[in-house]
């Protein structure tokens, strides 16, 4: 796996995924807690090392403890609806408090495997999607869970610019999605240009 340096001994993965948020301290040991970004958040608990990026838009002075750009994880549980971690960098509540907002990513190859049938929503995003007559309807931008599916949200370009893409909301259930093919970047489904 190719990878982008960051420093002379951390090396960020080119399939680095962003799967959750540190939010805040747990206990006064260095413990902290992560908000995950999936239901089912088995990519954290897949890697011993947590990738770090300092959270967005940051507002005010740089803190006075700069957090690590890599974390080797000690451990991790559930707790609740966030996940409570240990670190072998942290290691007391100052250094847990300076990671409060900062993106954690894990590498793509470290995600357990899925079943027939399953995808990780990072997989899909960027698939071209074309309907039974092999007509294209656009490309997968996100997705969206109603709680009962996921739906794809496909942006196509306009035919004439400077009109904005057109959105297609497609249900991701057997009834519409006849194949995701991976190794081919496409999902062919049962859907028509004027739903």
């Amino acid at each position: 796996m190719a990878a982008a340096a960051l420093d002379d001994a951390v090396v960020w993965p080119e399939d680095a995924v962003e799967v959750g948020r540190i939010v805040d301290a747990w206990g006064i040991k260095g413990g902290f807690k992560v908000q995950p970004f999936s239901g089912d958040p088995q990519a954290l608990f897949s890697s011993r090392r947590w990738f770090l990026r300092p959270p967005d838009g940051r507002p005010g002075p740089k803190p006075a403890v700069v957090p690590p750009p890599v974390l080797r994880v000690g451990s991790a549980r559930e707790q609740g609806d966030v996940i409570v971690a240990t670190a072998h960098e942290i290691a007391d509540r100052n250094a847990a408090e300076a990671l409060r907002g900062c993106r954690v990513f894990v590498s793509r190859g470290s995600f357990p495997s899925t079943g027939d049938g399953e995808y990780y929503w990072v997989d899909l995003i960027g698939l071209d999607v074309v309907n039974r007559d092999g007509v294209a309807l656009g490309r997968v931008a996100d997705l969206l869970d109603t709680g009962a599916h996921s739906v794809l949200r496909v942006l196509a370009e306009p035919a004439e610019a400077p009109a904005a893409p057109v959105e297609r909301l497609i249900p991701f259930v057997a009834a519409y999605i006849d194949a995701v093919e991976l190794d081919r970047r496409r999902i062919t489904v049962d859907w028509g240009l004027d739903y």
